[in-house]
């Protein structure tokens, strides 16, 4: 019984799903927090997200008459419980857990994708035009991303580095694996190769969180919110939720990768908050300086350069660099 409650208090509570999701929610204060401070404005006390979801969450959904009822429901449950899977894993690796599966960064890339494949599909299932239109964008968006964003992830993977007189060698997919090899042979944002890698993840993140430049998915003032524009209640606060663990999980996954987790003590416990904080920053600072591209642009972005620098990377990771 104390191994089943270890468990649980493991996924449902730390570093499971009310950590996780509180921190996103307090990240996303920090996103409209800097962001007001960006645009000169004081912006929202710190509870304001937290109060946004209560009051959702309180709310009736109302389900359009013309859609696939149950899949339009279910759908926004379905991306909270994957990303709040994918984040768990994540945080168990960053503090030292031994509960991890075999490939872990495998499981956790498809956890991280459910959430927008469930949007699509709640988005066709509204039965709404501009959902419909949502949803086909977002879909093409998934798929641009996903490429560069996996090869940008096999850069630590490959990783080659010279320890001494003999090369290390990360060649895992577990993330404990790849924290072993950083703790060994240094970051792998302290390579070239790194360097590159990390710039093509954090900007595949960055369209991930379905932030502008590449918030095209839900383009309010041209389709209005798209995917999710039928979607009201609790089935919105869920999405919301899930937004928020995606914004807490994608920094932290991006620091475990190439930055090498959390140090030991206080003073490694801070430098990964800075860490952190800092790629949220950096999200903030990209989305509120361009303006939102349209999907061919997105396409040729992804699929072209990101995609090339992400090979040149991987390349750089196999020769040492």
């Amino acid at each position: 019984m104390g191994d089943f409650a270890a468990w649980v208090f493991l996924f449902l509570v730390f570093p499971g799903i009310v950590f996780s999701t509180l921190l996103g929610l307090t990240l996303s204060w920090v996103d409209r927090k800097v962001t007001a401070l960006v645009q000169m404005r004081r912006g929202p006390p710190a509870s304001q997200p937290f109060w946004d979801v209560v009051k959702l969450l309180g709310k009736e959904v109302v389900v359009p008459e013309q859609s696939w009822a149950a899949g339009f429901i279910t759908l926004p449950f379905v991306a909270f419980s994957a990303a709040a899977l994918a984040g768990t894993l994540v945080w168990l690796a960053l503090i030292g857990s031994p509960v991890t599966t075999v490939g872990d960064l495998i499981v956790v890339l498809y956890l991280l994708a459910i959430p927008s494949l469930a949007v699509i599909l709640g988005g066709t299932a509204s039965g709404n035009p501009l959902g419909a239109v949502g949803a086909s964008r977002d879909m093409k968006l998934l798929m641009a991303y996903e490429l560069p964003f996996v090869i940008a992830l096999l850069v630590a993977v490959f990783q080659k580095r010279p320890v001494g007189a003999a090369e290390a060698s990360a060649t895992t997919l577990s993330l404990q694996g790849l924290l072993a090899f950083q703790d060994a042979a240094g970051s792998i944002i302290s390579r070239p190769s790194g360097v590159l890698a990390f710039l093509v993840a954090l900007l595949c993140a960055h369209a991930k969180l379905g932030f502008v430049p590449f918030d095209l998915a839900e383009a309010e003032t041209e389709i209005g919110e798209g995917a999710v524009i039928e979607y009201s209640g609790a089935a919105l606060g869920f999405l919301k939720l899930t937004h928020a663990l995606l914004l807490s999980t994608l920094p932290a996954l991006l620091v475990l990768v190439f930055w090498g987790g959390m140090g030991e003590g206080a003073g490694g416990v801070a430098g990964f908050i800075g860490k952190v904080l800092l790629i949220v920053v950096l999200f903030v600072l990209i989305k509120n300086t361009n303006p939102r591209v349209r999907i061919d642009q997105a396409l040729r972005f992804f699929w072209g350069p990101a995609t090339v620098v992400a090979l040149l990377a991987l390349i750089l990771a196999q020769l040492g660099w």
